[in-house]
């Protein structure tokens, strides 16, 4: 780090990215409780189960307990878990576990796009020798291979992708970022975490990294942030 005009300036040495509505839009509503049923009935008829009213009713009383925009957590849950406790309360076999599971998270992932000018921008940074990871909170547990394959076009510029799976924590807990920092052998001061919401804002000052807000509505969000930007590729100036 050095004084310019009185400022400090610190060399980025790392930049970790969220996921969701970041590196990755997904067009569905961050809270999934109306999509439940809907996705239920699909994999339902697809694999020609029987659903009773009562077992749909046990279904979202589970996935509502595990949802994060409802009841907060910073503590991660494993997808074995909750959909152990889905299927312990209907006439479902076990055997069906990961039949259950690909259907919902496939149902929610369908027209997922990256940014567009995420590729570019992942591949500016890099090429300026700087240090990339992710760092995103799953939904429902969701594994690594699907939350990953959703990037899978970016993976080639990620050195570390990290989701709360990984960590066991969910943000604005600061573990994620305090491994990363640790694995990648930066200061926290040299790494920018990028999100689009008030808690990956949070977390970064947790850690005492600099934020980054992506804000690609005209909404006014003040979160404490570092910076704001509405497209990815403006952190390229950032980084310089």
């Amino acid at each position: 780090m050095h004084q310019m005009g009185g400022v400090a300036i610190v060399k980025i040495k790392a930049v970790i990215f969220d996921i969701g509505q970041t590196l990755v839009c997904y067009p569905v509503p961050l809270n999934w409780s109306i999509l439940y049923r809907p996705a239920f009935e699909s994999i339902a008829e697809k694999h020609k189960l029987n659903i009773t009213e009562n077992e749909y009713k046990h279904i979202s009383e589970v996935l509502t307990k595990y949802n994060t925009r409802i009841n907060p957590r910073e503590i991660e849950v494993s997808s074995n878990t909750i959909f152990n406790e889905i299927l312990n309360g209907t006439n479902i076999s076990s055997e069906y576990l990961d039949v259950i599971k690909n259907g919902f998270y496939s149902f929610f992932r369908n027209d997922v796009q990256i940014y567009a000018d995420a590729v570019e921008t992942l591949r500016e940074i890099k090429s300026r020798n700087i240090l990339i990871g992710t760092l995103s909170d799953v939904a429902y547990g969701m594994d690594n291979s699907y939350a990953l394959e959703d990037i899978k076009p970016l993976l080639k510029y990620i050195d570390i992708p990290f989701t709360s799976n990984d960590v066991g924590y969910r943000k604005p807990n600061r573990k994620g970022l305090e491994i990363l920092s640790g694995k990648m052998n930066v200061l926290p001061s040299e790494m920018i975490f990028v999100g689009d919401e008030k808690k990956d804002v949070e977390c970064a000052i947790n850690e005492g990294a600099i934020s980054v807000l992506i804000n690609r509505d005209n909404e006014e969000k003040k979160y404490g942030q570092t910076y704001v930007i509405k497209e990815l590729k403006e952190l390229v100036t950032i980084v310089k």
